[in-house]
């Protein structure tokens, strides 16, 4: 099998432009689409407020007012200690920071993973133009 390089470079370059050009007009449709059901669903939930209503069905769907809660920390420090304290890392998502955890097993190499962590590793590319 002989394979070109130039062409496959080549190749893969149009692709990807072709793919950021359409990936841009599909964001910038889907901004202006999100911005106007943004409107919509404001002027729902003041009818849903004005008449003090939970829901209100009508004969295209059934609109339903709903208190979202969020959660978030402005003092990390203290909510670790929190978290500590009160043996509660189940308040913490389960995830590992990627960043950190690679600076943090330089700084104990050799020491291996931690218990019940693994880790996967492969090989990709990176293609750049040429200048």
């Amino acid at each position: 099998m002989n394979v070109n390089t130039e062409e496959l470079v080549e190749a893969y370059i149009a692709i990807r432009t072709k793919r950021e050009v359409l990936l841009r007009n599909y964001e910038e449709q889907d901004k202006a689409l999100k911005a106007d059901m943004t409107q919509l669903e404001a002027a729902m939930l003041d009818v849903c407020n004005q008449i003090n209503a939970d829901s209100i069905k009508t004969s295209h769907g059934t609109v339903m007012r709903k208190l979202n809660e969020r959660f978030f920390c402005q003092d990390w420090d203290n909510f670790y200690q929190f978290v500590l304290v009160h043996e509660a890392p189940h308040l913490l998502e389960r995830r590992i920071n990627q960043g950190n955890f690679k600076e943090f097993m330089k700084d104990h190499e050799g020491d291996g993973l931690p218990p019940g962590v693994n880790v996967m590793r492969e090989y990709g590319v990176t293609v750049r133009r040429s200048s």
